[in-house]
């Protein structure tokens, strides 16, 4: 007889997600047979910015999510300076990469010791850590424990790294269509220097070693958690002033094929809502021509994220595809591979930080004035730190007339499909091992490798449900 458990909300993530698996035992073994993940909340903004000033949609867009705000910010200008193909000053490139930089590294740090380390390592004897579940807890890990006042002032210091630049973490006011409002100098440019060199030290000689030796007392779930086994990404990091050339490149691989395409269309992206609280009438459209319609209750519809697909099938985004695609890290797709993967990218994007650095020039302009944007259509790729983020902008006479915004999560954690087809987390959770049903810590280790961020996914709620508490019944 299955078992079904609901976490809701689940914890130790941005936002509001619910997740309900079935436990079923198949050859002696418990093991989740069906998943369904559920974003809680809706989000607006594609409403809200229609009618207003393009200038408004990188200030905007970046209270989607308070995490990772300045990949909006990012993507929101390269929507606006696409419409006309407009390319900013070499300084402001430089700019706007460090500010993203420093994102993503606070982001990464955040995410391994606040949110996912705690399913491997016992957290302090002391709220909000305690009680908690009595889980498979391995020893060997009093390290990473330890390391954790230390990783709360790297986070810190991350943050303070990116507001040299970035005038303010999070939500800069410094990404702007034309450019870029902060003016490096020599002495900003060394103050920054002296955060991304501790940094790169806490990097190199704690999180790396940490996130291996993880990997080492839980090697098993090096083969749990594969999902869809299709990865996606966009690039970012743009390491020329034609954007020919990135840090990550874009493209995409099916099956864990190590030789991926490097190109595709936003054409080929599509969004389904079958399962989604949107009118069935704008499923399947891609994200140039997409509506924000919401129709709730509908049917069968159990999620607020629409289900984004790639030539119709579901794609994994985030640090692994990135690494994956750029050929930096090849050894597997899976729970364990997510976080290593993740800070190996750390490291990769702090060396070129230092590069970057140097590249500035005081006194060279960081913005051109004669950028205007009156009509037109634009698209906006680039990575936040949990994945693929796209921005799809129209304006006209002035005005924005159509915007629409597909985030990392609502690719990861997105509800099935018009085919029936589940979306990579929910691929990821069926086959996963669960000792305990009332106490799924295996569930929430695949969960939280995504690292899902829902506020960027939804955003409004009705405080008209009183919270659920982890449970279990037959079924």
């Amino acid at each position: 007889m299955k078992t079904i458990t609901v976490m809701d909300p689940v914890t130790r993530i941005e936002g509001h997600m619910k997740v309900e698996i079935a436990v079923d035992t198949i050859g002696g073994q418990q093991q989740i047979v069906d998943a369904r993940c559920t974003g809680t909340l809706f989000r607006g903004f594609e409403t809200l910015l229609n009618g207003r000033s393009p200038l408004d949609a990188p200030i905007i867009t970046q209270r989607i999510c308070g995490v990772c705000p300045t990949s909006h910010g990012q993507a929101a200008v390269l929507a606006l300076e696409n419409v006309s193909y407009w390319l900013p000053p070499t300084n402001a490139r430089l700019l706007r990469n460090l500010t993203l930089g420093a994102n993503f590294l606070q982001s990464h740090i955040l995410h391994f010791y606040l949110l996912a380390a705690l399913d491997y390592v016992a957290g302090p004897a002391a709220s909000p850590w305690a009680p908690a579940w009595q889980v498979d807890m391995r020893s060997g890990l009093d390290s990473v424990a330890a390391n954790l006042p230390a990783a709360i002032t790297a986070r810190r210091q991350a943050h303070e790294m990116g507001a040299v630049f970035g005038g303010r973490m999070p939500s800069s006011s410094t990404f702007i269509p034309g450019g870029f409002t902060a003016i490096p100098t020599t002495e900003n440019i060394d103050s920054y220097r002296q955060y991304l060199a501790a940094l790169t030290q806490f990097i190199e000689t704690i999180y790396l070693p940490d996130v291996q030796q993880v990997g080492n007392i839980y090697s098993d779930y090096f083969e749990i958690g594969a999902g869809c086994n299709n990865l996606m990404a966009y690039g970012a990091f743009e390491m020329d002033d034609t954007n020919t050339s990135r840090l990550f490149t874009g493209g995409y691989t099916e099956n864990g094929d190590p030789n991926g395409q490097t190109e595709f269309s936003t054409k080929d992206i599509s969004e389904s809502v079958k399962y989604s609280w949107y009118a069935d009438e704008t499923s399947n459209l891609t994200p140039a021509s997409g509506e924000t319609r919401p129709e709730y209750p509908k049917g069968n519809a159990y999620s607020w994220l629409k289900a984004p697909r790639l030539h119709g099938k579901p794609f994994e985004v985030g640090p692994l595809a990135r690494m994956w695609i750029n050929g930096d890290y090849l050894r597997g797709i899976s729970v364990m591979d997510r976080h290593v993967a993740r800070a190996l990218e750390a490291a990769k994007i702090a060396a070129a930080m230092s590069g970057w650095l140097d590249e500035l020039t005081p006194g060279q302009k960081v913005y051109d004035d004669s950028f205007d944007q009156y009509s037109g259509f634009g698209v906006g790729l680039t990575e936040a730190p949990r994945g693929a983020l796209g921005h799809w902008v129209e304006i006209t006479k002035g005005k924005i007339s159509h915007y629409q915004v597909i985030t990392p999560t609502c690719w990861n954690t997105s509800p099935r499909d018009d085919q029936d087809v589940p979306g990579p987390m929910e691929q990821a959770l069926i086959g996963t091992p669960i000792e305990n049903p009332d106490q799924p810590v295996e569930a929430l280790r695949v969960i939280h490798a995504y690292d899902p961020c829902l506020s960027c996914a939804v955003h409004i709620m009705r405080p008209d449900k009183k919270p659920m508490i982890v449970h279990s019944g037959g079924r």
